[in-house]
């Protein structure tokens, strides 16, 4: 576009120019305009063609199934693709794809109606639900809801999409015969998935990120509860402390528990070993519905070997099951929910079970269980127990033929498992009984991996660090963005914790860490396999990652106006912004919004020995909250306001509370 001589402004994807940037003398603006005119409008009918559904040669050379999920009479399976923008729909029996639905890539959630044969998709680049017919794969209509839908669950009897939008941290509500929108709710967090209690009640959405003060010791993502009656939050339940990434749910048939795959890190603790989980680990957390409480949370991983980046749940009809594919360890885990239900409520099946060590794991004479048969409340303790389940027999895990799997489905005859393998470009179709596979369904052809693919796929892959505890992406989920958590790295010394960055656009803002520690993106990016995965990157490793980290680009910010135009608050705050009266462009210039210098902004850790901080970039500031380097500030308001004493941090003790708002909302426009 620059070429062309078209200056897009606030609608470039790396933030505004700069106050004179992009203007365009008369003279220059009249030569050349037909031609620029055409090569514009060129340009961009290829940008729509590349996000409205193209062919899978115009959008990506690679297959990416994401989501899976059975018709009612079980007799499709719809699977998203979401590199090359596109639902296919296959029939299990034959494993061949009958149809194919051109969808927005990157497509989130899918929910088949149970009255006719259609299927909803969340088309999150296009803020739209995309109405499929399932017996053509015809889009019939597409209902705008909010600016990112992702998340997605029906309530058929009340005919009601339930919507989650990370970008904004609400959930939606849509009427599924009109598509008229009902109502919203906010819940924060980021909320990635949602599912529908059987009897229709209430909605449970648990939230990819924490969305409290990072330096809370207690700061965890959070479960929400919404009522599908009033469309209002009627419960919020905190996870344990350091949990994240919490994308996968399930609800027993009663409509009484709720089952949640999250991770589990161990924030308060420094990152010098990841024996044993002292980093991370992986869990899932009962939620009773009835009390509105966490009823107790279990680990997926074993003493000496983690299951990184639980994704997927799927539930048995009679609640008895539950399978939960390890996406970073390219894995499936059974739990036996009958048994463990029966432990937690304190039943032993006799008096001397469990009281002798076994042969895998010595425990000695007494165990968790034994302690929570005498005391109920001392559940607590199943979260720190990396042996609860193997010694008791809950859980099972097996490999998948597949990398990455993430969504996860279970046919409606409960026989059939169908499991979306992300860099595998496969569908596999597994017996629920054995876990054995029955069809590779392929979604077309893959080609070979170049370097920035392999590295996307080390990136997410957790077989690469010491006994498969994490990978990059368990700290730098959706895109090598951040999960919102403080870490204690000893690179800059012990008991200072620092919130995780972002590394979209990295390599253009060195050094890297708060205080500069590591020279550039690429000296990190090694370190990090060094020092978090704890081995040396094997040949071509650390360059794939590093190729993959510098093909992100930005995602234009939910809180544009609907046709990418800054809000009318936005241009007020833009105004202040750039003005002397502030100072914030002086630290925070256009296009990446940094200096790339260190400053003491009156915020200094007591651990520290400098109080200066490199100043971070502010694009895709609506994502990176909390804020600061120890995320104390939840919102950007309060970066403004109680975290910017003395005014050491731009001058905005004299802003009015309408000029703190609008300087919010240009922060969050970028």
């Amino acid at each position: 576009l620059r070429s062309c001589g078209v200056s897009l402004g606030d609608t470039d994807p790396n933030g505004p120019a700069s106050e004179g940037a992009g203007r365009v003398g008369a003279a220059r603006r009249k030569r050349g305009v037909r031609s620029r005119c055409l090569a514009l409008g060129l340009l961009l009918a290829s940008v729509v063609l590349a996000t409205s559904g193209a062919p899978r040669s115009e959008v990506s050379r690679h297959r990416s199934p994401r989501e899976v999920a059975f018709s009612p009479d079980g007799r499709m399976l719809a699977v998203t693709d979401a590199t090359a923008g596109e639902v296919a729909l296959v029939d299990p029996r034959t494993g061949r794809a009958t149809h194919r639905a051109a969808v927005s890539p990157d497509s989130g959630g899918l929910a088949w109606q149970r009255e006719g044969n259609w299927l909803w998709v969340a088309e999150r680049l296009r803020g739209t639900l995309a109405e499929v017919d399932g017996s053509s794969g015809r889009v019939l209509r597409r209902v705008s809801v909010t600016p990112r839908p992702q998340g997605l669950a029906l309530a058929p009897k009340r005919r009601l999409l339930v919507v989650t939008d990370p970008g904004i941290g609400r959930v939606s509500f849509v009427d599924s015969a009109s598509g008229r929108a009902l109502g919203s709710a906010p819940v924060g967090g980021q909320p990635g998935t949602c599912a529908v209690t059987p009897d229709e009640a209430l909605a449970v959405v648990p939230s990819l990120l924490p969305s409290d003060d990072a330096s809370n010791p207690l700061n965890a993502a959070a479960v929400s509860l919404l009522s599908l009656g009033s469309l209002k939050a009627v419960g919020r339940l905190r996870l344990p402390a350091g949990s994240a990434l919490a994308r996968g749910v399930a609800i027993s048939p009663d409509s009484r528990w709720a089952y949640v795959a999250h991770t589990l890190g161990r924030t308060n603790i420094p990152t010098t070993q990841l024996d044993q989980g002292w980093v991370n680990t992986n869990a899932l957390s009962v939620l009773d519905l009835r009390a509105r409480r966490v009823y107790a949370t279990v680990l997926l991983d074993r003493p000496l070997e983690g299951a990184a980046d639980p994704w997927g749940c799927a539930l048995s009809r009679d609640g008895a099951t539950l399978w939960v594919t390890l996406s970073g360890v390219h894995q499936m885990a059974r739990i036996d929910l009958r048994r463990l239900h029966e432990l937690l409520a304190g039943r032993l099946p006799n008096k001397t079970w469990l009281a002798r060590p076994s042969a895998e794991y010595s425990l000695g004479s007494r165990n968790t269980w034994l302690r929570i048969a005498q005391d109920p409340e001392r559940r607590s303790e199943l979260s720190n127990d990396l042996t609860a389940l193997q010694v008791a027999g809950v859980l099972k895990r097996w490999p998948l033929p597949c990398v990455g799997p993430r969504g996860l489905a279970l046919s409606p005859d409960g026989g059939t498992l169908a499991v979306a393998g992300y860099f595998s470009g496969t569908a596999l179709l597994c017996d629920a009984a054995s876990g054995r596979l029955r069809k590779s369904l392929s979604l077309g052809a893959q080609q070979s991996p170049g370097l920035t693919r392999r590295g996307e796929r080390t990136f997410h892959d957790a077989t690469y660090a010491f006994q498969g505890w994490l990978s990059c992406a368990t700290c730098h989920p959706e895109g090598a963005r951040a999960d919102g958590m403080n870490w204690d790295m000893p690179n800059d010394g012990l008991g200072n914790p620092k919130n995780t960055k972002s590394l979209l656009l990295s390599h253009r803002t060195p050094p890297m860490m708060w205080h500069g520690v590591r020279e550039d993106m690429e000296q990190a990016s090694v370190a990090g396999f060094r020092f978090i995965h704890f081995r040396e990157p094997g040949e071509g490793e650390a360059e794939a990652v590093q190729a993959y980290v510098r093909s992100l680009r930005p995602e234009p910010s939910p809180y544009l106006g609907p046709k990418g135009q800054l809000t009318t608050s936005a241009v007020r705050g833009r105004a202040l912004f750039l003005s002397p009266r502030t100072r914030c462009a002086t630290c925070h210039p256009g296009p990446l919004y940094t200096d790339l210098r260190p400053h003491d902004v009156g915020a200094r850790d007591p651990l520290d020995t400098t109080g200066d901080y490199y100043t971070p970039l502010l694009v895709e500031a609506w994502r990176t909250a909390p804020y600061l380097h120890d995320g104390s500030a939840t919102t950007m308001e309060e970066v403004l306001t109680t975290r910017n004493r003395g005014d050491r941090h731009g001058v905005t003790s004299q802003l009015t509370p309408r000029d703190v708002s609008d300087l919010a909302a240009y922060l969050r426009s970028l």
